[in-house]
């Protein structure tokens, strides 16, 4: 399949019923939780064909070096002035409750990466962004990939069914980046302050890596085309920047 850009999935005539958004960074180990947690509540939703999801870009550290390949514990442990030790053990958490969720993570493999391009790519990824998404986290919490290395990503591409050569190509242009921007504004306007965060039809939100349980009555929500804005569920954890509310 050929690269394609994902605004015709979101600018058609015809609405879903329930138009889910979810701004998420690659970089966020809670957004990992999130997306396995919210597609188990989706697959058991009786009603999920009505619904339509749509993966936003945010990036918690914009200013990410590209290319200098640094252990994302390292980084961690500086920004927060604590040894390293002491970074793995935040990052031990989050890799123990995503072990619940199906979910490995190797946290000394990690290397820190400027998530931008991997942002334009899922832009561009048309049928294949669930699986791109997925290879995406899976390479960089799982098996220590550098996600701003251009030749790694079309290669993570390639495995999800993108063609190689066309993903180069729009990797060397700015394909994608105001769609990327545009994804962080529309962040900004909406207050969205930490990540995964999930909106339903711009009336109902919740914020980190909620239950099966509260993403299930979010989509119950949404479909019964709730009056006003809210919120639903309590505190969950999620990141705010690139060291993770952990």
């Amino acid at each position: 399949m050929t690269i394609e850009s994902n605004a015709s999935t979101q600018s058609g005539t015809e609405l879903p019923d329930v138009l889910i958004e979810v701004w998420s960074d690659i970089a966020c180990p809670w957004c990992y939780v999130g997306k396995r947690r919210f597609a188990a509540a989706l697959a058991e939703f009786p009603q999920r064909e009505r619904v339509s999801v749509v993966w936003r870009s945010y990036q918690l550290a914009p200013d990410t070096p590209v290319g200098a390949r640094r252990s994302q514990l390292e980084l961690v442990g500086e920004r927060r002035g604590v040894p390293v030790e002491q970074a793995r053990e935040l990052y031990q958490h989050v890799a123990r409750t995503a072990a619940g969720d199906g979910v490995t993570m190797d946290v000394d493999a990690i290397i820190a990466a400027n998530t931008f391009d991997a942002h334009r790519l899922l832009h561009l990824a048309g049928e294949h962004r669930d699986e791109l998404l997925e290879g995406l986290f899976r390479g960089y919490f799982s098996e220590g990939k550098a996600l701003d290395d251009r030749a790694v990503l079309v290669e993570i591409a390639a495995s999800a069914g993108l063609d190689p050569a066309e993903t180069a190509a729009a990797l060397e242009s700015d394909a994608g980046a105001d769609l990327v921007r545009a994804d962080v504004e529309t962040a900004r306007q909406l207050q969205v302050s930490g990540v995964p965060f999930f909106v339903a039809n711009r009336r109902l939100a919740v914020s980190g890596a909620q239950s099966v349980d509260v993403f299930t009555e979010l989509l119950r929500q949404a479909l019964e085309h709730a009056d006003s804005s809210a919120a639903l569920g309590g505190e969950a954890e999620g990141c705010t920047d690139d060291s993770c509310a952990i």
